[in-house]
């Protein structure tokens, strides 16, 4: 994987009308390059592990939840059953996760951690404390930027919700 290079200290506001399309000026760009940064770091980190960023983020749901309807699963994730269900079958194969009916509804699939699944989290535990050491933030920059990112979203969810 190939850096990108550093975009100016400070990104141009859009004001002029060329200043809107410039590559450094896009807040989306920003995310998309962090994001591949964070799974640059998280590759490394979860390799002990034997996961991958995306599974890891299914353990840490079920890790916090339990057993859950797939369908809840991809909420919490906010990915479709097309993105989570091969997802799920390669933890299932590797023996951390287990599907099943529910009984209640047979039409909905239950997942559980297995105790192999429950017995990483304890594993799993340094993870966080590599990702923070790795973005140079301290503990309030980070929480504050978290939350930064959790209003955008929610301001973003309801202007898609709203055609924009």
């Amino acid at each position: 994987m190939t850096a990108t290079p550093n975009p100016p200290a400070t990104p141009p506001l859009p004001g002029a009308t060329d200043d809107w399309l410039r590559l450094d000026g896009q807040i989306c760009f920003s995310l998309h390059a962090a994001s591949r940064a964070f799974n640059g770091v998280y590759r490394v980190v979860l390799r002990d592990l034997g996961l991958t960023y995306p599974q890891y983020l299914v353990m840490l749901v079920l890790w916090e939840h339990g057993t859950l309807p797939v369908k809840r699963l991809g909420e919490y994730l906010r990915l479709d059953s097309g993105t989570l269900s091969p997802l799920l079958k390669r933890l299932e194969t590797s023996g951390l996760v287990r599907r099943e009916r529910s009984a209640r509804d047979e039409r909905s699939v239950e997942v559980r951690p297995t105790g192999e699944g429950t017995a990483l989290r304890e594993r799993a535990a340094e993870v966080p404390r590599r990702i923070l050491a790795a973005t140079g933030l301290g503990g309030d920059e980070l929480r504050s930027l978290s939350a930064g990112l959790h209003a955008l979203t929610e301001a973003l969810d309801r202007a898609a919700a709203e055609g924009v």
